[in-house]
């Protein structure tokens, strides 16, 4: 699918990884819609990069089927979907103050993977409708996963469950979606450099970077970005996980 094609809603839109895929997708000639329930942000973003956007709420279905809707009406269609939206958890199994919470424990999964799910099947439904291109595509679909998927780390019991969760979606949905022509990847990222991990000051960071073989610092948004962006255009890639961390391995 050439970029200038695409037609894409990207979940998380309004900061981080989203926000930098949103722009790349822009920068290279795709019509964007941006999802994220902070209204203010979105707007202000969807201004700064001539997108649109929609305040929805990725748990929640008829949040996201307005959503929907409107990107396809603003857009004419919906051929990419790139799910960016999600939460980060840190909390041991069992700690000093006890058993790991269990609403905390469900609300990164119903964040981080049942919203993700709830996304791509309703752009599914909506990318079922599109003419196909020569390679009979009607669309694709990247989630985000982590590395954490596969080296969880002590306290991230939650947040790795919901990455490996994603990482597992890939292939089944893959073969769901082939029907109708629909690809769907994942990328993993490393340790990147969103507005979350930038507030723990240079110190933390620094110490970060050393565990990274090479290059030696965190990634940058819009590297993740570049990914989403070549997935979109090779129609061979479908059902992976593409890790994107300068090879780290977390202990």
């Amino acid at each position: 699918m050439l970029i200038t094609d695409t037609k894409a809603i990207v979940t998380g839109g309004a900061s981080g990884l989203g926000k930098a895929t949103a722009r790349a997708f822009r920068d290279s000639g795709a019509q964007v819609t941006i999802f994220d329930r902070d209204a203010e942000r979105a707007a202000t973003v969807a201004a700064e990069i001539g997108a649109g956007f929609a305040i929805v709420d990725v748990t929640d279905e008829a949040s996201v089927t307005a959503g929907v809707a409107q990107a396809s009406a603003e857009m004419g269609r919906i051929n990419a979907c790139v799910n960016c939206a999600g939460i980060a958890t840190g909390e041991k199994t069992f700690g000093r103050n006890g058993p790991h919470a269990l609403d905390s424990f469900q609300r990164t999964i119903s964040i981080n993977l049942i919203g993700s799910f709830n996304v791509l099947r309703l752009a599914a439904n909506e990318m079922a409708k599109n003419e196909p291109n020569e390679d009979g595509e009607r669309g694709v679909i990247i989630n985000t996963a982590s590395i954490a998927a596969f080296d969880g780390q002590k306290g991230q019991a939650a947040y790795a469950a919901s990455k490996a969760g994603i990482a597992g979606l890939s292939l089944p949905v893959a073969r769901d979606l082939a029907s109708i022509g629909v690809r769907i990847m994942a990328i993993a990222p490393g340790i990147f450099l969103t507005p979350m991990l930038e507030s723990l000051g240079e110190e933390i960071i620094s110490g970060l970077s050393a565990d990274v073989t090479f290059p030696k610092r965190l990634g940058k948004p819009c590297e993740y970005a570049r990914l989403a962006q070549f997935i979109v255009e090779n129609p061979y890639l479908n059902g992976e996980v593409i890790r994107i961390d300068g090879a780290l391995r977390m202990q």
